[in-house]
């Protein structure tokens, strides 16, 4: 996401390269900061979708994926074998 002059819009826009994980962030953050693997999944692949983008058979694969590689940004509050996932506290309030 960028205003016409072509700066970030987000808080986390310059620390996420990757336009799968804005999509990711931006769901987590519209949800309050958390939420449930699944409804990620299913909201990114909404969104997706408003946006005339074709939605692939491994989009939950590449989810996680984001997850796992932005380990500093995106967080599992309630341990590592939740699916819980949520922005990381310092990213979303700005620390």
């Amino acid at each position: 996401m960028t205003n016409t002059n072509d700066q970030p819009t987000s808080p986390w826009a310059e620390k996420l390269d990757d336009p799968l994980a804005h999509d990711v962030a931006l769901v987590l953050h519209r949800m309050g900061g958390s939420a449930h693997q699944d409804i990620v999944v299913n909201c990114v692949a909404a969104m997706k979708r408003q946006r005339g983008e074709s939605v692939a058979q491994d989009l939950k694969s590449r989810i996680i994926e984001v997850f796992e590689r932005y380990r500093d940004f995106f967080i599992r509050p309630f341990g590592e074998g939740s699916l819980r996932w949520a922005i990381a506290p310092e990213v979303l309030h700005g620390a």
